[in-house]
Order: C-alpha cells, then sequence, then structure tokens
C-alpha cells in the first residue's frame, strides 16, 4: 500500500516530503495515490503508444522517494515549463523527470504551479477516458 511504502522511507526530510508531494498531486489531479511497482507513487492513469507499437499505461503524474533524491515523473514540452523549471530552485531534470533533494530548496508555490500546468498537458494530450 501506499501508507506502507511511504512508512518505510528512512529518511524523515524525504518521507515528510513525500507525504506533502501526496497532497499536492491529489489535489492535482483529483486522483488517490496507488503505487506504480515496487517504488513510485502514482495518481491516476493512461496509455501510451510508440511509433514502434509498443503500448503500456502509467500514472499520469507520480514520485518516488530514491536514495539521494526524489523523482518526480510528470510529462514534459507544455509551455512555461523552462520557465517553471528555472524558477524551481535546486533541482535537476531528465527527459520527464525532475530530482529534488530536499523540497525546502525550491520554491512551492511554482512546483505547484509546474504539477497543475503538467496535468492539464497530460489530460489535453491523453484525455482521461472512463
Amino acid at each position: 500500500s501506499v501508507s506502507a511504502f511511504l512508512e518505510g522511507v528512512a529518511d524523515a526530510d524525504q518521507k515528510r516530503d513525500a507525504h506533502t508531494l501526496v497532497k499536492l498531486m491529489r489535489a492535482a489531479t483529483g486522483e488517490k495515490p496507488l503505487m506504480w511497482g515496487a517504488s513510485i507513487v502514482g495518481f491516476g492513469k493512461y496509455r501510451y503508444r510508440y511509433d514502434s507499437g509498443r503500448e503500456g499505461e502509467m500514472c499520469r503524474i507520480g514520485f518516488s522517494p530514491r536514495k539521494g533524491a526524489t523523482v518526480i515523473y510528470m510529462i514534459n514540452g507544455f509551455a512555461e515549463e523552462a520557465q517553471l523549471i528555472a524558477r524551481l530552485g535546486k533541482v535537476k531534470t531528465g527527459k520527464s523527470c525532475l530530482y529534488i533533494k530536499r523540497l525546502a530548496d525550491i520554491d512551492m508555490p511554482t512546483l505547484e504551479a509546474l504539477i497543475d500546468r503538467s496535468i492539464a498537458y497530460m489530460n489535453a494530450k491523453y484525455p482521461v477516458q472512463g
């Protein structure tokens, strides 16, 4: 369960950050958190299909408290993304990932805006299906 997974996070700051992210992402999506595999807490779901024909299902947004950083998984490519990330503070980025050492190191209103914009873009690109 999500609760058991979060209680198993050893670092107290990272555990507190994880609970904060659950609240933020639940508010942004209106979805309950679910475990995606052994270490990703995700919200909502969507189906994707690559040009190669490979298909799958993944959460619309999620995070994982990993050793050294919490990884936030969100869709990229929306208009304000670069400006919002530039205002966040101490983060590293990957293709569709943000690596955050501590939420205390970043601007929380900017993170909330980034999550909201990512969800809006995700919903436009992959409409929610019953």
